[in-house]
């Protein structure tokens, strides 16, 4: 106990279950102040097995506490795989007990099918509807939402039929009697739908369809069926996104899209595995190849910056530079760099390069790369650098790299790199963070 979040590669910012595997996040709501975090988890061993659902509460998305398990198996081998939660305002399931609506979770029981099940203590536990299952099926991972304009639920599920990979639409006015309505191929696992306003334009919104990998799809949807108009577009270009999902229940006032995924790191020795990568907010932006996602660092992040350092209109010599009195394990990095007059560009972080090649305008980190192009001849990199992790995002998140990487206890340098003449730096700010847990 004395060492319980104090452990060697304990991400430091980064949301990790005490002990335990964990995998996909499921069960997104916000409700009554407190972001809900479910996940994948066994807890009674480091590797994938015996799954229930973990849970975590967060009041500012960045501080967790870890709370008891919300959904247990049944039986040995029906396992509760993943899925998602809606707050239940209008009691359309008749399940609400007293002043507060229910939430209620929509879950893949493998011996079973789809299941629903409603809690009435805000998200702490839950009991099964004695209907389940409510959708049975060669298939998992139901994401549950609210169709505003037809005044129903829409449950997207990964469905295998004729050996093909789709996603299956179903309709419900309940959460319980659900009718099969629409297939579209070419996903596969943990399924994900929402709304966006394009460039912040209410009037202007698109819906967006993606599964486990994030590959998407942008669209329309009549709250039966999804009609994409371009797509499928890669949404992470690095090495450890896998499974997330979007929160439900985000009041108007708020009015963000955010996102949470598995991060695939592991943890070696640790007597926990696996992590959740950083909270994003996705937007939908117009580029020069069309409507595309972006996804940045919750603003929250700010809440962990313990001391700062800043500077505007820098040239670097070529090689690789340290930043004058600059290092540590957790920070949080801003920086606009001018591509001209150099070869590559970029960060060393400890130990770790991230770099952009200037005329194959490719952003670089181990073995991953992405295509990005400056903008009037700047590029915008972000970086949130933890123990196990590099979370990079390049001109506001039009490019989305997180990567894992277990980096060096014995090296805390930030360097910067230029190659083919020196690097100019437009503006640079490096946050050191405090950790998040006690």
């Amino acid at each position: 106990a004395r060492r319980l979040y104090r452990e060697k590669y304990r991400p430091g910012f980064h949301f990790t279950s005490r002990r335990g595997w964990n995998n996909d996040s499921n069960g997104l709501v916000f409700f009554k102040g407190e972001w809900h975090l479910y996940y994948q988890h066994n807890p009674y061993g480091i590797k994938w097995g015996n799954m229930h659902w973990g849970h975590a509460v967060s009041e500012d998305l960045v501080h967790w506490k870890e709370l008891p398990i919300a959904l247990y198996p049944q039986r040995f081998g029906d396992w509760c795989f993943s899925g998602s939660a809606v707050v239940d305002v209008d009691n359309t399931g008749g399940f609400q007990e007293g002043g507060e609506p229910a939430i209620v979770v929509a879950y893949t029981s493998t011996g079973r099918g789809e299941c629903i099940a409603y809690s009435n203590d805000r998200g702490r536990t839950f009991a099964e509807f004695e209907g389940n299952p409510v959708v049975e099926h060669k298939g998992r991972d139901p994401k549950v939402i609210w169709y505003e304009p037809g005044g129903h639920w829409v449950m997207a599920l990964y469905h295998e039929v004729d050996d093909k990979r789709t996603i299956a639409f179903y309709t419900s006015k309940d959460l319980k009697a659900w009718e099969f309505a629409s297939l579209i191929d070419g996903f596969y696992e943990c399924p994900e739908l929402f709304e966006l306003a394009v460039d912040g334009d209410a009037g202007n919104r698109k819906w967006v369809l993606h599964a486990a990998d994030g590959d998407y799809m942008v669209g329309a949807f009549d709250g039966r069926v999804f009609t994409p108009e371009s797509g499928k577009h890669k949404f992470s270009h690095g090495n450890c996104f896998y499974a997330s999902q979007t929160y439900s229940g985000v009041p108007a006032e708020d009015g963000r899209r955010i996102q949470i995924a598995w991060g695939r790191v592991e943890m070696p020795g640790m007597p926990f595995n696996q992590m959740m990568l950083f909270p994003v907010e996705l937007t939908l932006r117009t580029t020069g190849e069309g409507v595309r996602l972006a996804a940045r660092p919750v603003r929250e992040i700010e809440r962990l910056h313990e001391t700062s350092r800043s500077w505007e209109d820098l040239t670097v010599p070529m090689g690789r530079n340290p930043i004058p009195g600059v290092e540590g394990e957790l920070l949080h990095i801003r920086a606009a760099l001018r591509t001209d007059g150099v070869e590559k560009l970029g960060f060393v972080i400890r130990g770790t390069e991230v770099v952009y090649d200037v005329g194959e305008q490719r952003l670089a980190c181990l073995d991953k790369t992405a295509p990005v192009s400056p903008v009037e001849g700047v590029l915008r990199l972000e970086l949130l650098v933890d123990r196990t992790s590099i979370e990079i995002f390049a001109n506001d998140g039009r490019v989305y790299m997180p990567m894992g990487a277990t980096l060096p206890d014995d090296n805390k340098s930030i360097q910067i790199l230029a190659e083919g003449g020196p690097a100019g730096i437009e503006s640079l700010e490096v946050h050191a963070l405090r950790s998040i847990w006690p």
